[in-house]
């Protein structure tokens, strides 16, 4: 019952409404998806916090932060690439190029981390 739920199989799923109260709409596949990545995500900062309480070895907690890390990533790997095929595509194709600035400008903030 595994499923593949990757970006690479999730970017036709969503797209972005381009109206002035602009929103991503996902699919539930997606938004399930994300939300599970996210409760992850989470459990692990719970673990991470009850590392540092108990006193664990500082190289174990930063292994932990890292493995967290890149979970958050792939998450925003998933949303950064239907925003992109979607999103971004429709709102050049509809004339509206000053989304590019807003897509630089939300890789920029990416890669700050």
């Amino acid at each position: 019952m595994a499923q593949n739920l990757g970006p690479e199989s999730l970017h036709e799923e969503s797209y972005c409404d381009s109206t002035v109260n602009r929103k991503s709409h996902h699919s539930e596949e997606v938004k399930k998806n994300l939300v599970t990545r996210l409760n992850r995500v989470e459990g692990q900062i719970r673990g991470i916090k009850g590392l540092i309480e108990k006193d664990t070895y500082c190289d174990d907690v930063i292994t932990q932060i890292s493995a967290t890390q890149a979970a958050l990533n792939s998450v925003a790997k998933i949303l950064l690439e239907g925003h992109m095929k979607n999103c971004v595509v429709e709102r050049i194709q509809e004339g509206d190029i000053d989304v590019l600035d807003e897509f630089l400008i939300t890789i920029q903030k990416l890669m700050k981390k």
